[in-house]
Parts: C-alpha cells; structure tokens; sequence
C-alpha cells in the first residue's frame, strides 16, 4: 500500500512535470496571425478619369510568407469584386457604367485567415458627351501579341509600336482628336524584353507622347469601345472612324491551300478570347459614318474583308456584314493565307500599308488586275493626298516586288472597297483620311 501510494506520487509529479511544458510547446507553436495590406497605387486621389481605366495596386503579407491568396475591389457601394494578380493586382473600370463626379474605389486582401483593413481613394470621373462633342473623328488600334504561353508564337511589342506611331500621325497630320483614340494592347501592361519578360508597369501609365486612351485588348474592352464610337460617331455629320486590328489569326498552318478556312470564319484572337468576322460585324451595324476604314492584319483574316483569295468573294452565307457603304475594309492577308509580323515593327502589312500613307510613296497606285497593286504610270495624276487604297496597292505591290520580301509574297492581302458606294464604278473616289 505503502509502494502504491509512492508509485502514485511520482506519476502524478512527472504528469504535472509535463503537462506545462507540453502545454507551453503548443501556445509557443500558435502564433498570431497578422493581417496583410493593401494598397491602391492609380488612380490617384481626385484624378479624373475617363473610358476604361486600369486599376492597379499591390499587397503584403506582413508574416512574411507572401501567402496573399485574393484582392477584392468595389466601386461606391457595388459588391465586392475579385480582381487579377495578388502581390500585384489590377482591374479595368469601365467609367461608361458610372456617372461623371466622385467615385470612390476600395480595394482589401485576404491572406487566407483576416482580411486586410480597407484602402480607399475617391477620384473624379469625366466621360466625354458624344452627342455635344465637336470632334467627328475616332480611331481603334487593336493588339494581342503576347497571350501565347510559348515564346515562339510571342509577337513581341511591335504591334504597339506601330499602333502609336499610327496614331501619333493621325494627330499630326490628319486631325484626329486625342481624346477619341484609343489604344488596346494586350492585358494592358507592358512587359519588359520586348514583350517576351515580366510585367513592368500598365500601358496607360508609361510615358507616351500623346494622351490617348490606352487599355487592354480584352473582349469586354473591345466590346465597350466599338460600342462608344458607333455611338459618338452615329450621331456626328461628316464622321470618320478608323479601325485597326492585328495579332494571331484563327486556322491552319499545315493546310497550305486553304488552311482549313474553306466553310469557316476568319477569327482574330484577343488577349482573353477572340473576334470573328460576324461578331464585329454585328458590332459594326449600327454604324453610320460618312468615311470608315476597317484593317485587321492577322492569319487567315480575308473574311473580314468578305473575301477568299485573288480578290474572289466569300460564300454568301459567310458574309461578315462588315463590309458596306461608305467602307473600306482590308485584311492583312487572304482567308486561305498566313501573315507576318516583326517583333519590333508590327505586322508586315500594316507596316507597308502605313510607310505608304505617310511618305506619299503610294500616292498614284492603282489596283492592277486582281487588286494586286500597280505603280502609276505617266498618264496618272499624283495630287500628293493619298487615299487608303491608294496605300493598300502600294503595299500589295512592295510586297510582290521587293525581293527582301520574297518569303512573305503568299500573305495575299484582300480589300473590299465601297466607298463612297458599292459597285466597281461607285467606288472610284477613294476615302481620304
């Protein structure tokens, strides 16, 4: 009795020995969790803002772990919203949904247990009246180059390039108005190595001569933009608008006769999904501008332009219902044919096409038998204003001749021309921008 009560002590000492420090192991191990942070970097405090504006910001684990598992956004009183990117985050706001005045963003992470507290910042927002506006030209620059998770169907920042230098001209020369350009280029951010690296800073907020509007090529902003300029221009006497699309093509490369297109549509891909033929032609119908000029440089894009190849028309039931009066619609190369771009200067047509525009080397060609480009010869009057056919047979003839180029002659570019009207004797006046 005496040994079972002393067995008994020890037990009992040994047990309350333990059960501290074992208890002590565990609350050491239950560290607090400390909650992340967030920050909304642009806009800033009181900007205004206009069309769709890219939203970034960052955030931080203050644990150290970078575990940031979701960033959340809301706009005045909307529902929260979940947003790209993590550490770095960005959303596009679409300002058309909102009213012109003070609207204030709220950004907060969450690292998988607390929510970060809340950054706000109020800006001012100040769309343009369409209806009031004395500007009566608008131009679209479209690219996504850059989605393909391989590198070697990267098209680089070319595209871009060439779009800005497009539209730095249109300001300068030809009179369109800043603030009815706009700029779509990829997700919206610029990438370091040419497009081929990580993501620098948004194409918005680099340093860019003109303040034109810039965002991503996504389906919802190509959508949101073609919408707002049919409208603007719709209700404008005298309006023009300028469309340029480019990037991959829809269709097969190993099908070198007709690369599988033959009942199919021509299909541009965007940064988040793609474009056929029908879906802008639908976006399209309800434009009613005096001048409008349609480009879209990809593979296999001539059924934007309702054509095949050597000039001949689409299957009737594969009409785009882009073409129309007052139009001039191209396509970079035919529906049965691939294109080319450079990495660093954009998609060869467009490339030609514009090196033709605005040195005037265009001015005087003709379209020549299929519309395949002829030079002017001495009978041929040469006014120095070149219309944009005038730089499509430029191009097309560059393209056939120059040796150089003896590797890209099988694009075979098409355009439908009904401007001023349809039929080969009421489209003679070529569309001057």
């Amino acid at each position: 009795m005496h040994l079972m009560s002393k067995k008994l002590f020890v037990i009992g000492f040994i047990s309350l020995f333990l059960i501290p420090i074992l208890s002590g192991c565990i609350e050491n191990g239950d560290q607090k969790n400390n909650i992340p942070q967030v920050m909304i970097t642009y806009p800033t405090i009181n900007q205004y803002i206009t069309s769709i504006v890219k939203i970034t910001g960052t955030a931080f684990d203050k644990d150290g772990d970078n575990q940031i598992s979701l960033i959340e956004i809301k706009i005045n009183g909307s529902d929260w919203i979940e947003v790209d990117g993590t550490d770095e985050w960005s959303y596009d706001l679409n300002t058309y949904e909102y009213k012109d005045g003070s609207t204030t963003i709220y950004a907060r992470s969450w690292d998988g247990n607390s929510y970060s507290e809340i950054d706000e910042v109020t800006v001012q927002i100040q769309n343009p009246e369409t209806s009031e506006s004395d500007e009566s030209k608008w131009a679209v620059f479209v690219f996504a180059g850059n989605y393909p998770t391989d590198n070697d169907s990267k098209l680089g920042n070319g595209g871009l390039y060439l779009a800005e230098d497009m539209a730095a001209y249109f300001i300068e020369e030809l009179n369109f108005p800043t603030s009815n350009i706009f700029i779509l280029f990829d997700d919206g951010w610029i990438r370091d190595d040419n497009g081929y690296g990580r993501r620098i800073e948004p194409v918005e907020q680099r340093t860019h001569q003109y303040d034109v509007h810039y965002s991503g090529a996504t389906e919802e902003n190509v959508q949101t933009i073609i919408h707002q300029v049919v409208e603007g221009a719709s209700h404008q006497p005298d309006s023009e608008v300028f469309l340029w699309f480019a990037g991959h093509g829809a269709g097969d490369d190993n099908n070198k006769w007709t690369g599988g297109k033959i009942m199919e549509r021509s299909t541009l891909f965007l940064w988040d999904g793609s474009l056929s033929d029908r879906v802008l032609g639908d976006m399209l119908y309800s434009l009613r501008a005096d001048k409008t000029t349609i480009i879209v440089d990809a593979c296999f894009s001539g059924g934007f332009a309702d054509k095949t190849i050597y000039n001949l028309p689409t299957f009737i039931l594969l009409h785009s219902r882009i073409t129309g009066p007052g139009r001039v619609v191209m396509s970079g190369a035919s529906k049965y044919r691939s294109g080319f771009a450079s990495t660093t200067k954009g998609p060869l047509f467009s490339y030609l096409w514009f090196e033709g525009l605005k040195t005037k080397e265009a001015d005087g060609f003709q379209p020549g038998l299929l519309s395949i480009g002829k030079p002017p010869d001495l009978l041929t009057r040469r006014d120095r204003k070149v219309s944009v056919e005038e730089a499509f047979f430029y191009a097309r003839y560059v393209l056939r001749e120059d040796e150089s180029l003896d590797a890209y002659k099988s694009m075979e570019p098409q355009i439908n021309d009904q401007y001023p009207n349809w039929g080969n004797l009421r489209s003679k006046s070529g569309l001057i921008l």
